[in-house]
């Protein structure tokens, strides 16, 4: 079947090709040029042989001869992976105990005490909200600039680099070329966090900027990483099953912040053709753009608002491959955050971990904090975003079952739909 369809290689090689192998060519045909690919950038971080790289359209591409280590099909959240499997059963709770060298200086970052860990975890894998060991409506006490919603993960991030915790963080920060883009880039203090802050709609192949030689970090730096709940799919599984890696240092990641999230964004279709073109918007004027209730909101510098519309109105540009997500939740994030349960303004808190309580234990002192206001809310938009992903799924959804699927497998289960493989010409 291979050699019939990628004959350069037989060409190349002058032999059959060795079986089991799975080339970038196959994720190629099965998630890019079948329009199924999240941007994630978990191909692009797994590559022992840093042969995949991110093209100007912003998708995965080779720069250097692909080695067939099967890898970048494996971690795939849209190819081999079976991301619900690598989900994380519920655990005993263990107390978290945060570390005080001044109790009575309130100026000491590592003088904020923790709540107690009650042990309360809910939901095995795949069920309820997924473990949580603390659930909070929430929002910084001091408004920040350009922050989403209650500003939370600003304050998490913040806490964490002031406490010494992490030494940077992944995060999205605005194009200098293109208006209301997301690009990957590593906050290293308080200042470039706060920079940050706001959402942006397009996924930036976050994991890729993994690779830190451009980064003045130290030998041993520990990260960040705030993402959709794909991004946390996949570098979870790497996390989980270490292998000999090239250049991107998945293993400094010691903090994942799940973003919760139905669906991410093309840049051009959303801020280009919907927004600019069809709805005569001019970006360099836009101030904010939201998802509240449902409607995409727009607002300009003077806060003025330039659209509220259903968000289903902006569908088709939508990442093709979002609807056979069913993590709405980021299961297996240290601590997942958005606006659904929450009133305006505020955040939704899910903490998952103890590093995750850690983390907003040394923030709650710059946060105002009460129990999570509408949970049946999240349970709702999840429920609702597991029927799209069945829906669209063209393999077993089995959180028990085995964390890799194989190419022939995905041809098979795929023959036939708008989700087949497309395969190029050599």
């Amino acid at each position: 079947m291979a050699p019939s369809r990628f004959p350069i290689r037989n060409e190349m090689s002058r032999i059959v090709e060795a079986p089991g192998k799975t080339w970038f060519w196959e994720l190629a045909a099965a998630v890019i040029d079948a329009e199924r690919c999240i941007q994630c950038g978990a191909c692009v971080a797994v590559c022992p042989s840093d042969s995949i790289g991110v093209g100007d359209n912003d998708l995965p591409v080779l720069v250097k001869m692909c080695t067939g280590c099967s890898l970048c099909w494996d971690f795939c959240p849209r190819g081999g992976l079976r991301y619900e499997a690598g989900w994380p059963a519920p655990q005993p709770a263990e107390p978290v105990v945060a570390v005080l060298d001044d109790p009575d200086d309130p100026d000491d970052p590592d003088a904020a005490i923790l709540p107690p860990d009650e042990g309360r975890i809910f939901g095995g894998r795949g069920e309820g909200l997924g473990p949580v060991r603390r659930s909070y409506t929430a929002r910084v006490a001091t408004p920040l600039p350009h922050v989403q919603d209650g500003g939370v993960v600003s304050a998490l991030l913040v806490a964490a680099l002031d406490a010494g915790l992490i030494d940077g963080a992944i995060v999205a920060r605005p194009s200098v070329t293109e208006p209301w883009k997301g690009v990957p880039f590593v906050a290293r203090n308080a200042a470039e966090v706060l920079e940050c802050g706001g959402s942006f709609y397009n996924q930036t192949m976050g994991l890729a900027q993994l690779d830190l030689k451009g980064y003045d970090l130290g030998s041993e730096p520990r990260l960040a990483v705030i993402g959709t709940a794909c991004e946390i799919q996949g570098l979870r599984a790497m996390q989980d099953n270490p292998w000999w890696h090239g250049s991107h240092r998945v293993d400094v990641v010691v903090l994942a912040i799940a973003l919760l999230c139905t669906k991410s964004f093309d840049y051009q279709g959303l801020m280009l053709r919907e927004l600019r073109d069809k709805r005569g918007l001019d970006l360099a004027e836009v101030e904010r753009v939201d998802v509240i209730h449902g409607k995409l909101v727009v607002e300009d510098r003077s806060g003025t608002e330039l659209v509220r519309e259903p968000i289903k109105n902006f569908h088709g540009a939508a990442l093709k491959g979002c609807d056979e997500c069913a993590d709405f939740l980021g299961r297996g994030a240290d601590i997942s955050v958005g606006s659904v349960g929450s009133p305006d303004g505020w955040s939704s808190v899910l903490v998952r971990t103890g590093t995750g309580a850690r983390v907003f234990g040394l923030a709650q002192p710059s946060l105002e904090v009460t129990d999570l206001a509408r949970p049946e809310a999240l349970e709702k938009l999840d429920a609702y975003d597991r029927k799209v992903a069945l829906d669209s799924l063209r393999r077993d959804f089995d959180p028990d079952g085995p964390l890799f699927w194989s190419y022939q497998d995905h041809v098979d289960a795929y023959e036939g739909t708008d989700r087949a493989p497309v395969y190029r010409s050599s």
